[in-house]
């Protein structure tokens, strides 16, 4: 390339040379018919139209590091790629087209370890695959709520004595709850067997409103057992109050239990049954799973007088 931006095989009679922001077109003369096999060199508009890339991207992508080009005119600052960067320009734009994010793909470029490349991919598939599974959950919630049954929902009154329990209690961020949560019940259930204790009911929880509403909260995650010492870390050993609670059963997958939360709260409310305290769930089964068929009980805080 000469300081002109002209190739090195193509006379300035045989094209005509635009900005950066243009294309080069040929001239009266057109290509010349002898190829050479060394990389050809491309303006940018060039190589946008074989990479399927825009300019903006490719200078975004120059800035960034992960496609620079072959080389940048020192008079004008025009950049100019050659053939031999195809390659890579596509690989670019399929990782981008899939949602892995740019250091992610820099690091595959970079790296000449195959396994750490494929671990790199791999983390993303999952990734991918993660973001699949929770957008088909939701598009069969939308379905379910745009074609509602009408079934009204079980709801059992129910007098829950003061229970033992290991348990692990923290202030919360919302979007932090999935992970808070697996953690301290793996840790409960870990501290249980070191003790080889037995639970004496399925695991549960206790949320207070906050965490619903401000987005950060008192948590609660517990596995009722009579044992009485041997807790360790965060682990605790309480005693869950006694309440008296409306209870549901909610059926399917975390997407939707909003669906259940939502019919169970006005249940109480147009009863006028509700109280404040802390939300209780129960979890039958499975306990720690967050994309697989939930069994769990709902259980709202409410004010009795008699038995019901």
């Amino acid at each position: 390339m000469t300081s002109g931006g002209l190739s090195e095989w193509a006379s300035p009679r045989d094209w005509k040379i635009t900005d950066e922001a243009g294309y080069r077109s040929p001239g009266p003369f057109g290509r010349r018919s002898r190829e050479k096999e060394m990389p050809a060199q491309l303006t940018i508009g060039e190589f946008s139209v074989m990479s399927q890339l825009s300019k903006k991207a490719l200078r975004h992508y120059h800035e960034l590091g992960l496609l620079e080009p072959a080389h940048i005119d020192a008079f004008n600052g025009y950049r100019h790629y050659d053939t031999s960067q195809l390659r890579t320009a596509q690989i670019i734009r399929r990782f981008r087209t899939l949602g892995m994010s740019v250091p992610d793909i820099r690091a595959v470029l970079a790296t000449d370890d195959v396994d750490r490349r494929n671990q790199i991919i791999g983390a993303h598939l999952r990734r991918m695959e993660t973001h699949l599974r929770e957008t088909r959950e939701a598009v069969g919630s939308l379905r379910e709520l745009l074609e509602p049954t009408g079934r009204p929902i079980g709801v059992e009154f129910r007098s829950v004595p003061a229970t033992r329990a290991w348990a692990i209690t923290a202030t919360v961020a919302t979007p932090d709850f999935g992970d808070w949560y697996r953690g301290a019940l793996r840790e409960i259930r870990s501290a249980l067997n070191a003790g080889r204790h037995t639970p004496s009911g399925p695991a549960g929880g206790l949320y207070a409103p906050e965490l619903f509403g401000d987005e950060i909260g008192e948590a609660t995650v517990f596995i009722p057992s009579s044992a009485t010492s041997g807790a360790t870390g965060r682990v605790m050993i309480v005693e869950i109050p006694e309440a008296e609670l409306a209870v549901t059963v909610h059926r399917g997958t975390h997407a939707d239990v909003d669906r259940t939360y939502g019919a169970l709260g006005s249940y109480v409310a147009e009863r006028l049954l509700s109280v404040d305290g802390p939300v209780r769930e129960n979890y039958l089964a499975p306990e720690d799973d967050p994309h697989g068929e939930l069994l769990t009980e709902i259980c709202w805080p409410i004010f009795r007088t008699t038995t019901r």
